[in-house]
């Protein structure tokens, strides 16, 4: 019987981890089970840093970003001593079950307790939209609304100076931050992991749209995939253009999350009580087709990337 779960968030926060936090609290509570949340992620739940929750603990939580459970990285989690001394701390505190938000490394680690015969679902909380098995997942489009807010408003300034704004958007080795704002603003240029980088290439598309009377541009790119002051320099010094870079960084996984974001993270956390309440462990919530549902993390961590060609081809043709 299923009476105690914990719940935690790890890696990267992102806008909606809160609502999901209070969906499974308040999901679990109205089913006669208690919940203890788990603070710092894996250091938490190895150091045994738990608080029983009650609905209170998370009114007021829906519009908040970040995690108000707190994160932390531990890689050492992944040693045999180390999980089991966290598996030891759930037994303890009589914790039956966990539920996990996060991204693949936080998967990986549900899965790996789960083989520790620890039940875990996880939720796909990551602003990169690099979880594979799910349409989206709670924060992507959060931060992509705020880098298009950004966009938008260095557009306007570019536009008065006859410049082109480069700008470093988030990823972590996924393109779909890039590809979904530069269709969403209008950008002239897209720099991703998909793409790849080819500056003689961005420098000639450049000069051919000043040669048309372009008087701006905008040039989106995946972080880690080239040095946008470096390409910055030398738009200024090859083109007509005065180029500046502009790197975003972690101001895209701050903000009050959207409805969109909001009513995922809700969906999924009460399903993710669902599950354990049937006894399923081990699976991850995803969203397929405004639907609901969960497959094993095992299976979803080995899904190779699934393609993007049908966004990259509409950027194409909009460009």
């Amino acid at each position: 019987m299923l009476r105690k779960i914990g719940i935690l968030t790890s890696g990267g926060d992102s806008p909606g981890m809160n609502a999901a936090i209070r969906a499974v609290t308040r999901s679990a509570l109205t089913k006669g089970i208690e919940v203890v949340g788990i603070r710092d992620g894996y250091r938490g739940l190895v150091e045994g840093n738990y608080e029983n929750f009650t609905s209170s603990s998370v009114s007021e939580t829906m519009s908040r970003g970040g995690t108000i459970l707190g994160s932390a990285r531990l890689p050492e989690f992944s040693e045999e001593a180390v999980m089991m001394k966290g598996v030891e701390q759930l037994k303890t505190a009589g914790i039956d079950a966990l539920v996990v938000i996060g991204g693949d490394g936080t998967y990986r680690g549900a899965d790996a307790l789960t083989k520790k015969g620890v039940n875990c679902i996880a939720l796909p909380g990551t602003i990169d939209n690099d979880i594979e098995g799910t349409d989206a997942t709670i924060g992507f489009d959060t931060a992509l609304t705020t880098i298009v807010e950004c966009v938008d408003k260095l557009r306007d300034t570019s536009n008065s100076h006859h410049r082109c704004s480069v700008v470093e958007v988030m990823g972590n080795r996924c393109g779909d931050l890039a590809i979904y704002s530069g269709i969403s603003c209008g950008a002239e240029i897209l720099i991703t992991p998909e793409t790849g980088y080819d500056e003689e290439a961005v420098l000639e598309k450049l000069r051919y749209l000043e040669k048309k009377g372009k008087n701006h541009a905008i040039v989106i790119v995946s972080e880690n995939v080239c040095d946008v002051k470096s390409l910055a320099q030398k738009i200024t010094n090859v083109t007509g253009f005065s180029g500046t870079a502009t790197i975003l960084g972690h101001i895209q996984r701050g903000g009050s999350p959207t409805p969109v974001d909001r009513v995922l993270a809700s969906r999924m956390g009460a399903k993710a009580v669902d599950l354990l309440v049937e006894g399923v462990g081990g699976h991850c919530v995803c969203i397929k087709n405004n639907t609901i549902t969960s497959m094993p993390i095992s299976e979803c961590v080995s899904l190779p990337r699934s393609s993007r060609k049908e966004f990259y081809r509409l950027f194409d043709k909009l460009v």
